[in-house]
């Protein structure tokens, strides 16, 4: 397997706040990876560092390049994706609209976007029915729904997912994990950020566990499973 994401003894700060303690985390080319663990403990922190969103040391290396440093659109361009927890629709502008801002525009080197408006009106058939209503007017599995397809038309190698399921109808939760399933076997690989522990262990091939800021388990979801020890120490309530 080619690794794609490789973050290496990160740190990261919120000012003078230290927030990550030397992280350490790959996903492999067409893996599915999930980050486990508490409310607070830095997962969304990580993907943030990685998309520059938040100040940080170590590496972070995407493809081979170093992301350290670089702006998060430059970082966006390289092929990563990222959807994060609050959504950010515009919710004046039509769903439609929203869709055709993260249409691909340059960055990566494929000639052809993997995906187009007809893609995700397929999987999401709700977001077809609705394109011309505004955004801001859709039901909250509805805006998650079009948050992680405008994210998809930008045409990403990895897509970084921050709690997709939070506040979604058992429904429209599986309905999520089928869609990332689905660009598993498109050839994307993606690194999710989910609290809730059965999704993550049904279609993950590796999860991380995080507290404190650090990582203190990696393994398969069945090692996870066979691991009461760390579940109760860090992921039960």
């Amino acid at each position: 397997m080619t690794t794609l994401l490789d973050i290496k003894n990160l740190h990261a700060f919120y000012g003078k706040s230290h927030v990550l303690h030397g992280v350490n985390l790959r996903v492999e080319q067409g893996e599915i990876v999930s980050l486990l663990g508490r409310n607070g403990v830095g997962r969304s922190t990580t993907i943030k560092a990685t998309m520059g969103q938040v100040a940080a040391t170590g590496s972070i290396s995407f493809k081979g390049d170093e992301l350290i440093g670089l702006k998060a659109f430059q970082i966006a361009h390289k092929g990563l994706g990222y959807v994060p927890e609050n959504r950010d629709i515009f919710p004046t502008l039509t769903v439609e609209q929203n869709l055709l801002l993260g249409e691909k525009r340059g960055g990566t080197a494929r000639n052809s976007p993997r995906w187009a408006l007809a893609d995700m009106y397929r999987m999401f058939p709700r977001l077809r029915e609705r394109q011309s209503i505004a955004a801001g007017l859709l039901s909250g599995g509805e805006q998650q729904m079009l948050t992680l397809c405008r994210t998809l038309m930008g045409d990403p190698d990895l897509i970084m997912i921050d709690e997709p399921t939070e506040g979604l109808a058992p429904k429209i939760v599986g309905l999520v994990a089928q869609y990332l399933t689905e660009l598993q076997s498109a050839g994307v690989s993606v690194l999710l950020v989910e609290q809730k522990l059965a999704i993550a262990m049904d279609i993950s091939q590796r999860v991380y566990v995080m507290g404190h800021g650090a990582i203190a388990f990696e393994g398969t979801p069945e090692d996870l499973r066979n691991n009461p020890q760390i579940r109760r120490e860090w992921l039960e309530v």
